[in-house]
Order: C-alpha cells, then structure tokens, then sequence
C-alpha cells in the first residue's frame, strides 16, 4: 500500500487505482450508483492527490491523515476481492436450518445462511426457493429433497458450483438443464426427490455482489466511452477550425 503527499501530481495510474477502489465500494454496497457515478467522474478529472483524497477518505481503505491509500502497481489484490470465490473459506459451520414446508404459501432461504448436509424442502400448493449463491456450505456435497405437490420448489446456485439432479416426476419434473460438475474444490448439491402436479426448477445466478461490481465496470466502461467521443470531438473542431484558418488566410 502507498500514499503520496496531497501537493503532488496524480497519474493516470493513481486515477486508476482510486476508480477501482470506488467500484470495490459500489461493488459491497457501500456507495450508490450516483455516487459511484459522481466520485467516478471527479477522479478522472482529478490533476492532484489532494483531489483525489475526498473520494475515498470514507471508504474501508482510506490512508493516513485522510490521503487516499491506493494498492501499488503491481501490487496483489486482497484475498476475497470483488468477482473472486474462495470456496474452501465457503465450507463448514453450524447448519441455520434442516427443513422448510410451504402449505398454501410460501418459503425463502436466502442470504447468508448454512445449508446442511441434508435439507428438506415440502411444499403443498405452495412454493419455495432455496438460493445457495451467498451461503455457507456444512460440508463439500449437500443433498436437498424436494417433494413439491401441486406446488414447485426453485434452486439457485452461483457459477462454478457442482449440480445434479436426481429427482422423479409424476405428472410433473425436475430441470436438469443446469447440471454441472463445477470447478475443481467448489462444493456440490445433489437435488432430488419427488414432484407430483408441480416441479423442481434449477437456476445459476450471479451472487448479488457480482451483478453489482459487473454493473459498475460497465457504467465505467460507458462514461471513458462518452469521454473519448467527446475528445475525439475536441480534436475534430480543433483541426476544422485551422483548416478554416487556413483557408481564410489564403
């Protein structure tokens, strides 16, 4: 980690690395699209680290005497960053909950809970959705029955995630379409069961995180769009207006 004194002269490297710890922040909720969008706008413009300080004093990685901290060139980025899975880190813990009965209703686990090695899941002329993509896992493989009857059960697990499926279907059935055995050391849930007049439906999302850290390097990827078209249009006036110089001098 570095810090420079606010007098000096910010690189395009600085401006760099402080966009990046702005998209960290959106990335964890902690700033919101209009303020990525306004801090982002005033570091590209920024000429010095004083004016660059104020963008990240009241972020997790604000220096000393409130100069930005920004990570050195070449420097690795922390363990856990934004868009990295550390699966192992993911596996083991004491189980939230076994079981979730949906009659004429409904059920949710979501969130950041344990999921057990053997979970339940009943519904009767209900639904339910177990999401997986910000849980905890009891152990490596976790099995979860499903008996949906007239009703359905959802399941979703992130990208890289081992699935499979193994249910049965009377008059009804099991979406096997995103069956995958997932990356080396990713933990992996077996879904079966039992459907009758309804269906298991499997899904792969992004965790909540992620969307938001893809969504804001893309906004960024817009705006040095916008700010290259607009300097491709500073030089385009330039060169007309001395060519009508020119022509007038002739």
């Amino acid at each position: 980690m570095m810090s420079e004194p606010p007098e000096l002269r910010a690189s395009d490297a600085d401006r760099e690395r402080v966009a990046e710890v702005l998209r960290e922040a959106v990335a964890e909720g902690r700033l919101t699209m209009e303020e990525f969008d306004e801090r982002l706008d005033a570091a590209y413009r920024a000429r010095t680290y004083a004016e660059l300080e104020p963008l990240t004093r009241d972020l997790p990685v604000g220096g000393a005497a409130g100069l930005p901290v920004v990570r050195a060139p070449g420097e690795p980025a922390a363990a856990g960053a934004a868009g990295e899975v550390s699966w192992p880190s993911r596996i083991g813990g004491t189980p939230s909950s076994k079981w979730a009965v949906g009659i004429l209703g409904g059920f949710q686990r979501r969130g950041r809970w344990v999921a057990p090695r053997r979970f339940t899941a009943v519904t009767v002329m209900g639904g339910g959705e177990i999401d997986l993509r910000e849980a905890r896992f009891e152990d490596r493989e976790i099995v979860i029955r499903c008996f949906a009857v007239m009703g359905g059960v959802n399941v979703v697990v992130p990208p890289g995630m081992g699935l499979d499926v193994r249910g049965f279907g009377l008059m009804g059935g099991f979406d096997q379409s995103k069956v995958d055995e997932g990356d080396p050391g990713a933990p992996k849930v077996v879904v079966t069961g039992f459907a009758f007049w309804g269906g298991v439906g499997t899904e792969r999302k992004l965790p909540r995180e992620e969307r938001r850290r893809l969504k804001a390097e893309r906004k960024q990827r817009e705006l040095e769009e916008k700010r290259e078209k607009g300097k491709k249009g500073d030089r385009d006036r330039d060169r007309l207006e001395k060519r009508e110089h020119r022509e007038l001098e002739d």
